[in-house]
């Protein structure tokens, strides 16, 4: 069976505009059908840790859910609606802020860029941006190199 690295960007968003929640969705949902690549975590304690923190949810309820239910984007939502204790506006807007603001340190960057082929000339600071290019990396030696 095939393994899989996750592409949905961190930055992406459903209706309920919490961001990294629909990569959160496609990570569970690849490791409840053994489908995630060996080199992801199903439920890291980056981006996955402050998303269910921040919209208030339980780590082993989550991931339960998506193992029991393998449910679609639309049915994780309404259960992350039902199940989550900070879904405020201002609650979802702290989350965004604290996963867009939040950089990886220069051994982490250099790594990424090193690996993909950029120079490292210190104008990607992300860890949202970064995590996309180790995605896209990762995903070309695994499925088309």
């Amino acid at each position: 069976m095939a393994k899989f690295i996750p592409l949905i960007s961190s930055r992406s968003a459903g209706p309920l505009g919490a961001i990294h929640l629909p990569r959160l969705w496609q990570k569970l949902s690849l490791g409840a059908s053994n489908q995630l690549h060996d080199d992801w975590d199903l439920c890291g304690g980056g981006f996955d840790q402050m998303t269910l923190d921040g919209l208030g949810l339980n780590k082993d309820k989550t991931i339960a859910f998506v193992k029991a239910s393998k449910p679609t984007y639309a049915e994780f939502e309404a259960w992350v609606k039902a199940n989550g204790t900070k879904l405020s506006a201002a609650d979802i807007k702290k989350h965004n802020d604290a996963v867009n603001g939040y950089n990886h340190g220069d051994d982490t960057r250099k790594a990424i860029l090193g690996a993909a082929g950029f120079k490292d000339e210190g104008k990607v600071l992300d860890a949202v941006r970064l995590n996309e290019i180790e995605d896209w990396n990762e995903f070309h030696a695994a499925h088309i190199k």
